[in-house]
């Protein structure tokens, strides 16, 4: 069962096994046509009052820009440690998605000090680490770590799009983050894919073919 807000359940049984350096590990972007995809994890302090900081912390597609961006920066100030790592669209079209996801979760984990030991996913697994993890499906609205490292990790690609919007005028990475809204896809037939777009993602997988 779900519970109405993400809480401290699974952290707690760890702590109490004396596992004090456990990291929530979430990603954003995954779904976009164009830009990175991002991964981020947060180690939360191993006191169960942490939750009371942090009661406002959802999954961050529950979550407005503006409360995001306000809790992305309480987060910060009262985790242990956090990192946020990339895959660049060309390392996506490289090896695929899901091992593109992997890797920014990785690179993420490794930027961690503390080091973790034991690692909280949502709904992924991580093949090549030595960590002890734990995927849960919808970890996002389960665990507190996970919402919170969901939270940085799209605050963080959404900042990277913003300055892309910079970069690539006319598309509108600003409003839509990469993502296939009308505006988007027509923004693409009209000027075509851009460097950061991920040419093995329909609809420009369509335009190399024809």
């Amino acid at each position: 069962m779900i519970p109405s807000a993400p809480n401290l359940e699974f952290e707690g049984g760890l702590w109490d096994a004396g596992l004090d350096y456990i990291a929530g590990v979430d990603e954003a972007g995954r779904g976009a046509l164009a830009g990175p995809v991002a991964a981020a994890a947060v180690i939360l302090p191993s006191q169960k009052c942490i939750a009371q900081d942090l009661q406002g912390v959802r999954d961050s597609k529950e979550m407005s820009p503006a409360q995001r961006a306000s809790w992305a920066l309480s987060i910060r100030a009262v985790c242990l440690t956090f990192g946020v790592g990339f895959a660049s669209s060309e390392e996506i079209d490289l090896l695929g998605i899901i091992p593109a996801t992997r890797l920014a979760a990785q690179r993420a984990i490794k930027m961690l000090t503390p080091s973790p030991l034991h690692l909280l996913l949502d709904y992924l697994f991580i093949p090549d680490t030595p960590l002890p993890q734990t995927s849960l499906i919808k970890g996002d609205a389960r665990s507190l770590s996970i919402a919170a490292a969901s939270v940085l990790a799209k605050t963080s690609r959404d900042a990277v799009m913003c300055e892309m919007d910079e970069r690539y005028p006319g598309y509108g990475f600003a409003g839509h983050k990469g993502y296939g809204t009308q505006a988007h896809r027509q923004a693409i037939e009209v000027l075509g894919p851009t460097f950061i777009h991920r040419m093995t993602f329909a609809p420009m997988r369509h335009k190399l073919c024809h």
